[in-house]
């Protein structure tokens, strides 16, 4: 059966397009949606996020299991049901005849895929690759631009460690040199970090590496103005965008980036193993690929996909990710998602020896948000929390700064995180008290 709720589509965010093929509980997770979207209709996204009737119809789409919290979903994240469901539909499809179902049936649909990213993303089809991951988008950017001894690539000691490690290979390699600079944490504002990279560029600057949201603190960082900065100078930007995409509301032309790579199992909600490269039309020929492609695919963006024999299946239930994240649209994911991040960070933030390493402001962050209790380990606070009360975050050491991620997604209940910062609040006041 073929999706085909025009109205639906239309009122909540457009879709992939027709074909994409739905199971029953896709079906139904489609018609709760619909009939749950359409109660808050006229809520602006702001009252949406705080609707619990509606957010708990979305927590119903997901089979994570409710003996643990999870608060590290900026590593991965977990997938809708009718996402993991169509990764098996398609495996099974996928199996009945891998040479002819797999590369004559099932690979073509791919092109559907890209059409649903390019539209989320407000850009040309043919500007969009589909890959495994950010980490080999970013690779495919870092390796495959011509750079001689000598030129310069600035960047932030906050940046992705994988990113940095291919650059510091390329400066093993190749003798280029790489420039990072330190950024506050948290800034009083955005212009502070423009000014920074503003002063840092100078006349070997080639390429400027610079993630769009930091891993770290969850910082959502000035792309547009960094570009614009570096335009005018003739410096390549390349957007590292794995925390960004599908996280907070966003088109290509706000940030008017040339390249940006992206995970899609982590804010998308994807299958694991699933990613994003853009490269705008005219950049894709400087671009070489990781793996080689024919001459004659030098303007192809197909030519980042050459990566021989791999499975059609969790690329084509990437389509079922966007028509969920469709359903409940970008502004309002965003909103819950800063809703959440700020209603336990609000219970905390005036506890003395609490201290915030990410800015509430609306425009520096969204989900995730790092936390320091001053004086204490953050991994002694990680494993406490997992130990003695089943709550998973993510424990942050940086020479420059340390505490604890924490990371809520859509999923998450209130009440979670009512438990969760009753517990920081008790450490906050009475240290890490073990249970028997």
């Amino acid at each position: 059966m073929y999706l085909n709720r025009r109205l639906f589509l239309e009122s909540i965010g457009k879709g992939i397009g027709l074909g994409i093929i739905i199971t029953s509980f896709g079906q139904n997770t489609i018609k709760n949606l619909e009939a749950v979207t359409q109660k808050i209709s006229g809520l602006s996204p702001e009252q949406a996020a705080m609707n619990e009737d509606f957010w708990f119809q979305i927590r119903r789409c997901f089979t994570i299991s409710r003996g643990l919290i999870n608060l590290n979903n900026g590593g991965v994240c977990p997938s809708p049901r009718m996402v993991t469901e169509a990764v098996c539909r398609y495996t099974w499809e996928q199996e009945e005849a891998p040479v002819y179902t797999m590369w004559k049936i099932l690979e073509p649909q791919k092109e559907t895929i890209r059409r649903g990213l390019a539209r989320l993303f407000g850009c040309d089809p043919e500007e969009i690759a589909i890959v495994r991951n950010a980490s080999e988008a970013m690779e495919i950017l870092l390796l495959g631009i011509d750079l001689k001894p000598g030129d310069e690539v600035l960047t932030t000691t906050q940046d992705y460690p994988r990113m940095l490690t291919t650059l510091e290979q390329r400066a093993r390699r190749e003798g280029i040199k790489i420039r990072k600079i330190k950024i506050p944490t948290p800034p009083k504002n955005l212009d502070e970090i423009v000014e920074r990279f503003e002063k840092e560029i100078g006349p070997k600057t080639k390429i400027i590496l610079i993630s769009h949201i930091i891993f770290l603190t969850g910082q959502i960082m000035p792309v547009k103005e960094i570009c614009e900065l570096a335009s005018a100078r003739g410096i390549e930007v390349f957007v590292d965008g794995a925390h960004s995409f599908a996280h907070i509301d966003f088109k290509q032309k706000d940030l008017g980036c040339d390249y940006f790579g992206t995970s899609l199992h982590k804010w998308l909600l994807a299958p694991k193993g699933t990613g994003m490269l853009y490269i705008k039309k005219d950049k894709i020929r400087k671009i070489w690929p990781l793996m080689a492609a024919p001459e004659d695919m030098k303007d192809n963006i197909r030519k980042f996909e050459e990566i021989g024999t791999h499975p059609a299946s969790i690329y084509l239930a990437i389509g079922d990710a966007l028509t969920f994240h469709n359903g409940i649209g970008s502004k309002r994911k965003e909103a819950r998602l800063r809703f959440l991040k700020n209603y336990w960070a609000k219970k905390l933030k005036n506890i003395p020896n609490i201290r915030f390493h990410t800015s509430l402001e609306k425009e520096q962050s969204c989900a995730l948000c790092t936390v320091e209790i001053v004086g204490i380990e953050p991994e002694k606070i990680a494993n406490y929390l997992w130990k003695n009360h089943h709550i998973i975050v993510a424990p942050i050491k940086h020479e420059e700064f340390q505490g604890i991620r924490v990371t809520p997604n859509i999923y998450t209940s209130l009440q979670e995180l009512d438990y969760f910062a009753e517990i920081m609040s008790s450490i906050a006041r009475k240290g890490l008290q073990e249970t028997a």
